[in-house]
């Protein structure tokens, strides 16, 4: 449902008219706050009906951003790295770890509102899971998380205060999946498959 709601969004906005203006060869530099909430089901251990969570994260965000033309660009996102705990139905905390999930995005922005310019993207995404942990109940053994590609979609928007300085808020949602191996065995598909929260100070050059 959550995926639906963003890809309306996208819809709506992509069906509004812009008209041109000269920003092409413009590049975006944008460091801030991301939050990762990942969704509610996990997914299972094997052979149980015990779910996987994965807790919410924040962590330092940048993207780099540079304009094709006077609408379309293309943006990399990058992060300081992501720290979560997984939990276990009826277990608690059974792990934590770390990741990076640099993102390469083609985006549209609309430049018809002044210092009010919305965008929106789509792309690929890579997660690298490092550092696993183990806890509680799992606390002797090891929990191994392979990467992970995926889709990614953005909604968001620049609010420039003059020709260099502005800020941004975005929301991304991104389909992050990992395969979870405990003591070289198979304990199930992680579903984190999070919508991210992006709140940045930017400069254009």
């Amino acid at each position: 449902m959550r995926q639906s709601i963003l890809f309306a969004a996208v819809l709506a906005m992509a069906a509004v008219s812009a008209p041109v203006m000269a920003d092409a060869g413009d590049w975006l530099a944008r460091v801030g706050f991301g939050y990762i909430d990942p969704e509610d089901d996990g997914g299972n251990l094997n052979g149980t009906t015990q779910q996987f969570e994965v807790d919410g994260a924040g962590s330092m965000i940048f993207e780099i951003t540079y304009m094709i033309d006077d609408n379309f660009a293309v943006e990399l996102l990058g992060a300081w790295p992501f720290e979560h705990d997984v939990k276990l139905e009826g277990a608690g905390d059974i792990a934590e770890t770390k990741h990076l999930p640099p993102t390469l995005s083609l985006q549209y922005h609309w430049t018809r509102w002044g210092a009010f310019k919305p965008y929106v993207g789509a792309g690929v995404n890579y997660t690298y899971f490092f550092d696993e942990d183990t806890k509680g109940a799992l606390s002797s053994s090891d929990i191994d998380l392979g990467d992970s590609w995926g889709l990614a979609y953005q909604v968001g928007v620049d609010y420039s205060f003059n020709d260099n300085w502005f800020v941004n808020a975005n929301i991304r949602y991104i389909n992050i999946e990992t395969d979870a191996d405990v003591d070289n065995v198979d304990a199930g598909n992680v579903k984190v498959d999070p919508w991210l929260f992006g709140a940045n100070i930017g400069y254009r050059f």
